[in-house]
């Protein structure tokens, strides 16, 4: 019967997913500002939107891995790169990288954020320290970045592009403070949908739930808990691009974790088996 299900449910959502008015000249010349992009999905994005002719400003946390990230983007074919070295994990920050990166391309047509951050060396998994430092990086920040770009998208009616994980959607075990970050996630930008909507402003919120990503602070957050692969940098991102620039409100990547999240609703104990399969429980928690 689960097989059935899946199964359909799946011809469901590859139908659904297939059919879509993806341009990409519609990205060519667009000003987008790119958080996290030293690793992993983030820096696949910062590559495809250089292929497409994207103007970017990109940041992360280390400038060494920055330049090189910015290098590559040059050789692509994006005609405009700049970055920022930022530590998002600093409440004046954010701000700061919003304000630069319309001092250097003039506007925003697109807000791309993708930075992480795992609980800081030193730290019990679950102290206070730790969940504060996790919410600044995982929630907080994103909150400001949105604040201070928010007059420039609606200017453009641009795009905000918000990437997630399935923690924000399908709670697991060993990740309360993780998890707590990408709930407060979801939840904000879709109040904020709702608030653009009925104030009738122009800007689409899109929400990218990916699996784990494949850089090495999320793999090591994760290891020996979870059986989950990463997901492919590359593939996930196009993912990532396709739906921003259709204003798509939502992306699954891989399509099986919109399934999982229509499952937590309507089938808790099917739900609460699948999330069992992903974890390997002879592992001892963290302290």
């Amino acid at each position: 019967m689960k097989v059935l299900l899946l199964t359909g449910l799946g011809a469901l959502f590859f139908a659904y997913y297939w059919d879509d008015n993806f341009d990409p000249a519609s990205l060519q010349g667009a000003r987008v500002l790119l958080t996290g992009v030293s690793a992993g999905v983030g820096e696949e994005l910062a590559y495809h939107y250089a292929r497409l002719g994207s103007h970017l400003v990109l940041t992360a946390h280390t400038e060494a891995f920055l330049q090189q990230v910015v290098g590559n983007c040059r050789k692509l074919g994006a005609p405009k790169v700049f970055y920022i070295a930022a530590d998002m994990a600093s409440p004046e920050v954010p701000e700061r990288v919003v304000q630069f990166a319309l001092d250097k391309l003039g506007g925003l047509d697109y807000l791309v954020l993708n930075h992480l951050g795992a609980a800081p060396a030193g730290t019990r998994v679950r102290s206070s320290q730790s969940t504060r430092w996790l919410m600044q990086v995982n929630f907080l920040s994103y909150v400001q970045l949105t604040s201070s770009a928010l007059p420039s998208l609606t200017d453009s009616k641009g795009s905000l592009v918000v990437v997630s994980s399935l923690l924000g959607r399908v709670p697991t075990s060993f990740s309360s403070p993780y998890s707590a970050a990408k709930f407060a996630l979801d939840s904000f930008f879709s109040s904020l949908r709702r608030e653009l909507d009925v104030q009738e402003v122009n800007v689409a919120i899109t929400m990218c739930i990916l699996g784990l990503q494949d850089r090495s602070s999320a793999a090591e957050g994760v290891r020996g808990i979870t059986r989950v692969k990463a997901a492919q940098g590359p593939k996930a991102a196009l993912a990532v691009i396709r739906g921003g620039a259709t204003r798509a409100s939502g992306v699954f990547y891989p399509w099986r974790f919109h399934l999982l999240c229509l499952l937590r609703s309507w089938m808790p104990h099917s739900r609460a088996w699948f999330v069992r399969q992903e974890l390997n429980i002879t592992t001892p928690p963290a302290a």
